[in-house]
């Protein structure tokens, strides 16, 4: 980007009435000022020249070559905002075309260092409205508009990837709560479930009353193996039979000289 700023001749302005100084007296010391403030400006002494320029505006509020160099000077600050509100005022204040023009375009370079890429655009565009023939603001023109329709896709860009976010965030949401409410649903379908068990066995009169009388009838009816009494006693004799034979079997064993392997029986 082109920067252009041009510390202006002093000319004649007139002055305000005071009584201490007379309007000649005070004209000669802001132009003095001026010169001073200009002398440090092309010394890049910024700081010491804002001062100089503001002693001549101080002296003649509307001077308008001191409030455009003092732009100036605030811009080569980097007090941006500052400087943009300075020019708003030097173009009030300014009454020819090339004036204008020059304040739109430096106008129009403080909105490009604060990336108000819309604003130097439009600044640009008053700048040659005043002096078309001017180059180097024509193609600052052209520099902010290729930068503000960079900005534009960047903001679209980076819209598009919020609303995306927000869309897979919802997405995620959903799946969660549709998870939670399938699971709810599940959960009191298993105490229906349950419920209806229990409502079964206990809230119908007649099955309960079946069911005890098929308890009652397991209990009366023999368990499998269960022998009868003259069963056992016929069972023991003939456990006690086997267990004699056994014995007389051994001792004859024994009364050859024969051994016998014993088998526990725990």
């Amino acid at each position: 980007m082109k920067n252009r700023f041009i510390i202006l001749f002093l000319g004649f302005t007139s002055v305000l009435f005071s009584q201490q100084k007379s309007p000649e007296k005070l004209a000669r010391e802001a132009r003095e000022d001026v010169r001073e403030g200009n002398k440090l400006y092309n010394q890049l002494k910024f700081n010491e020249a804002e001062i100089s320029y503001k002693k001549a505006l101080s002296k003649n509020p509307s001077y308008p070559k001191a409030s455009y160099n003092l732009g100036n000077t605030i811009y080569q600050q980097n007090r941006n905002k500052e400087a943009i509100a300075q020019f708003e005022l030097v173009e009030k204040m300014s009454t020819d075309k090339i004036s204008k023009a020059e304040t739109y375009h430096n106008m129009g370079n403080s909105f490009m260092k604060e990336k108000q890429y819309d604003k130097a655009v439009d600044a640009y565009k008053k700048s040659l409205r005043n002096n078309s023939k001017d180059d180097e603001t024509r193609y600052n023109l052209a520099l902010a508009q290729e930068m503000l329709k960079q900005q534009q896709q960047q903001n679209k860009d980076n819209k598009d990837n919020k609303d995306n976010k927000d869309k897979k965030d919802d997405k995620n949401k959903d799946n969660k709560d549709k998870d939670k409410k399938d699971g709810d649903d599940k959960n009191k379908d298993d105490k229906k479930d349950k419920g209806d068990e229990k409502k079964d066995d206990k809230g119908d009169p007649k099955k309960n009353d079946e069911k005890k009388d098929e308890d009652k009838k397991q209990e009366q009816k023999p368990r499998p193996n269960q022998l009868s009494p003259e069963q056992m006693k016929q069972l023991l004799e003939a456990m006690n039979n086997e267990e004699n034979k056994t014995q007389k079997k051994l001792n004859a064993e024994k009364a050859k000289g024969k051994q016998v392997k014993q088998e526990k029986d725990w």
